[in-house]
């Protein structure tokens, strides 16, 4: 997984006091005490702007803010990301610094509702931790800064797509997720689709447990049925098949 080389004009360096995300979060006793257990430090590292990396920025996307959160565990609640993300109105990546190691994170963010006001944030994605002195690789090659954001955070769905489906990340990395590029999809298409594999995959799972626990055979044969078509629709899926969307 890639580390990128932030350019040093976006350099912002402003540590942020934990109160400050409290108040904008909205933050109560329970997340209070979730941030004192497994946060050290929060600091706004870059501030990726068209002033800093020379691109324009697009209606969604204006800026995309870097944050570097130094942990006191190297598995937090996501839960500490989505009050950041909640407390911060721009599109935002993560960097999780634990015991010299290092991963990114993020999740797909874009404003909604009726005066674009209102923050969507779906699920989080995570690359592999690295160690913190790992190289790291010019930004991905952008024209705007919409395209900027979702080149930094199609690798993160992918390998998480990739743990689930063999392979899936060769296919990610031409910008389609089938044997066509007539199946070419965007990333909140990606995403969508990442995740009905997950339910998918677990849903397999389920059944295959009820399936072992069965013990008379018109029963199982039943529950064969159900996870024969369930297999199916898993293939469809990891195959490219297209995902409906809706808006959360």
């Amino acid at each position: 997984m890639t580390l990128y080389d932030w350019p040093r004009a976006a350099a912002f360096g402003r540590v942020i006091p934990k109160n400050k995300i409290y108040e904008h979060a909205g933050a109560n006793t329970q997340l209070k005490d979730l941030f004192v257990r497994e946060v050290d430090q929060i600091v706004w590292s870059h501030k990726l702007a068209p002033e800093t990396v020379n691109l324009p920025a697009t209606k969604q996307v204006a800026e995309v803010q870097v944050f570097r959160i130094t942990l006191r565990t190297a598995t937090p609640d996501m839960l500490v990301l989505r009050s950041i993300d909640k407390a911060i109105p721009f599109p935002l990546i993560f960097e999780l610094v634990h015991g010299g190691r290092i991963r990114t994170a993020g999740a797909y963010k874009k404003a909604g509702g009726a005066d674009g006001t209102r923050w969507m944030v779906r699920e989080y994605f995570q690359s592999a931790w690295q160690l913190e002195d790992t190289a790291r690789e010019p930004l991905p090659v952008a024209l705007t800064m919409g395209a900027l954001y979702e080149r930094l955070l199609e690798p993160l769905v992918a390998g998480r797509t990739a743990q689930l489906v063999p392979g899936y990340g060769e296919k990610a990395q031409t910008g389609f997720a089938g044997p066509e590029p007539e199946a070419r999809v965007t990333l909140e298409e990606r995403i969508a689709q990442t995740e009905a594999i997950e339910r998918q995959t677990r849903e397999v799972a389920r059944i295959k447990a009820r399936l072992g626990r069965e013990k008379q055979f018109n029963r199982r044969v039943g529950i064969n049925a159900e996870l024969r078509a369930a297999k199916q629709e898993l293939a469809r899926l990891t195959a490219g098949g297209r995902v409906a969307q809706t808006d959360e």
